[in-house]
């Protein structure tokens, strides 16, 4: 070959290796690309805009704030916020926990819990197992349901309490003490909570929610307990009436001192309000003092409806007047998506 043939030939394989040209085959561009690591085809630029995934929502900062949770429960709520947004008004601020309450075979209900974050207020599901028996749930029968329902959680990424068979101390429900044991619900209660953990959903705040235990003396709590690894809060429930325990301390101390026995895990009044009547201001009143004088009471659930006795807040002008005056303090209510 010429000087001049053999510069021409060099000068052809330059100037195709800097338009881009390839002297591969498509087969040997896969083998040099497998062997430099890369993925055939993979450019150098796009490993750098692959998005990153995104990791679990933590919900520890949820578990013990520095301030109190300023919860309500409304009716027809989250599904609409108006009731959400009149309690607000009348309360002065605005709840940061939104409890609402699912149907055991009920889908996940991300649209509420989306809605409910939206507004400024952690979701806190009530999820109560009407159509399947404690025992059934804990031997897997309905397994398939709640990996579904868990893998929705998942998917969301958003925090969320969840309370399962709440006031399982009392007999009024069907998992309460006439047709469930003890050893039952903790078998439950353990099993849904592992099926979660096998799913992947850490995106739940599991509270274990007894009923105060003044109706039901004789119905200790020891045996209900799932035990450290599977509760996050414990959601005590009850309610001031017109007769009946009539101060913080009647109302719910009998059922701090055996949750106290068990546990130190944070403690937030998954439910109450009170009667309609003269004492209502006060008992009010009460509430708001007794939850801000307990470092370990994180907060309270107020039952803003009107079923059997008008448990609203605005069921008279100075029940009204007291709850805002109440609420006003710095010490109740907070930025959920800052805590």
């Amino acid at each position: 070959m010429s000087r001049q043939i053999r510069a021409l030939a060099v000068l052809l394989i330059a100037c195709a290796l800097l338009a881009g040209c390839s002297t591969f085959s498509d087969k040997g561009r896969q083998q040099y690309e497998q062997a430099e690591g890369k993925n055939p085809g993979e450019s150098e630029s796009s490993g750098s805009q692959t998005e990153k995934p995104v990791p679990p929502y933590d919900v520890r900062p949820l578990l013990a704030p520095a301030k109190k949770y300023l919860g309500v429960a409304a009716e027809g709520a989250p599904a609409s916020m108006k009731n959400i947004t009149d309690f607000a008004k009348a309360a002065g601020k605005k709840p940061n926990l939104i409890e609402f309450y699912s149907a055991w075979g009920d889908q996940y209900e991300a649209r509420l819990v989306r809605s409910s974050w939206d507004y400024g207020g952690l979701a806190f599901i009530a999820w109560e197992p009407f159509k399947s028996s404690l025992k059934e749930i804990a031997s897997g029968k309905d397994d398939a349901y709640i990996r579904e329902y868990a893998s929705a959680v998942k998917e969301l990424n958003l925090p969320v309490a969840i309370s399962f068979a709440h006031e399982m101390n009392g007999f009024w429900y069907p998992w309460g003490t006439k047709k469930a044991t003890a050893a039952q619900f903790v078998s439950a209660f353990r099993h849904v909570h592992d099926v979660f953990d096998e799913v992947g959903a850490t995106q739940v705040i599991w509270v274990w929610s007894p009923n105060v235990v003044n109706p039901m003396p004789k119905v200790k709590l020891k045996p209900y307990w799932p035990g450290e690894n599977y509760v996050d809060w414990v959601g005590v429930i009850g309610y001031y009436a017109k007769t009946g325990p009539s101060t913080f301390r009647t109302l719910y101390g009998a059922t701090f001192d055996q949750v106290r026995a068990l546990t130190k895990k944070p403690v937030i009044i998954a439910e109450t309000a009170a009667e309609a009547g003269d004492r209502k201001p006060a008992d009010i009143t009460d509430l708001f003092h007794g939850t801000a004088a307990h470092d370990d009471v994180i907060g309270f659930v107020w039952f803003n409806f009107n079923k059997e006795t008008d448990w609203r807040i605005s069921s008279g002008p100075l029940s009204e007047q007291t709850f805002r005056r109440q609420a006003a303090s710095d010490r109740f209510g907070f930025d959920v998506t800052k805590p």
